[in-house]
């Protein structure tokens, strides 16, 4: 049985069925918070914008309000109605999801005051293209859980965890090319260093997005994905598909 096909089928109560709903739609809502959290830092950055940079720093409060009230919901619904299958997997799930949303605000409140840091010392220094491309790049990936834990899709979530990889491998070159870079001219070592702090954070958040990523596999398949390889997750869902 797909898991389309095994949630909420047995249920006497309507309420249960939407107390599950609402703590969906309470995770999209906080996720679509710490995506325009981030779009707004990396842009922030990007223009030298500190009154933009500290707005958004200054939204991590919302985010993690919700995670608090996710959290107390997921809690709830677990004591009042003891859910199984399908059920307790949603309510695993989101709030496996909502401790990752709430760590990508984090991460991206730390680049928000580097921002502002960079944009107070003046210095035109390297690495802002970097940071841009690998920024749209997580921002992708996070745009692709949220839309697979809108659809219940298993091969959204498998193309997020391939881009992870991608994510990585940017990093990496980022990385060298900046080492380099710092090497060469001792003057920009501290404005390198928070560009570099920067990327690290940015590639933390696309590690977050694939953690989520594999938590919607295994609400989905009810395998556990995690620390799996991309073969493997991709054999998993493979077999969700062959269910539908």
């Amino acid at each position: 049985m797909s898991y389309e096909q095994d949630r909420h089928s047995n249920h006497i109560s309507q309420s249960f069925n939407e107390e599950l709903e609402q703590i969906r739609t309470e995770l999209l809502t906080m996720g679509g918070l710490v995506e325009r959290q981030l779009s707004d830092a990396v842009n922030a950055l990007v223009a030298g914008d500190t009154e933009q940079a500290e707005q958004a720093r200054k939204s991590d409060q919302s985010i993690n309000d919700m995670e608090m009230m996710i959290d107390e919901q997921c809690t709830l619904i677990i004591a009042r109605r003891q859910p199984a299958a399908a059920d307790l997997r949603l309510i695993i799930s989101v709030s496996k999801a909502t401790s990752d949303l709430e760590r990508i605000g984090d991460e991206t409140s730390r680049i928000c005051r580097y921002a502002i840091e960079l944009a107070n010392d003046g210095k035109n220094v390297r690495g802002y293209q970097e940071v841009r491309h690998i920024g749209n790049l997580v921002r992708d990936m996070l745009q692709n859980c949220l839309t697979a834990f809108a659809r219940s899709d298993a091969e959204m979530a498998y193309k997020v965890a391939k881009q992870d990889k991608e994510v990585d491998s940017e990093y990496r070159t980022a990385m060298r090319s900046l080492m380099t870079y710092m090497m060469e001219d001792p003057r920009y070592i501290t404005s390198i260093m928070n560009v570099m702090w920067i990327l690290r954070g940015l590639e933390r958040i696309g590690d977050h997005a694939r953690n989520m990523a594999e938590h919607l596999i295994y609400l989905v398949s009810g395998t556990d994905v995690r620390h799996s390889s991309l073969k493997d997750i991709k054999r998993t869902v493979r077999e969700v598909e062959q269910k539908k």
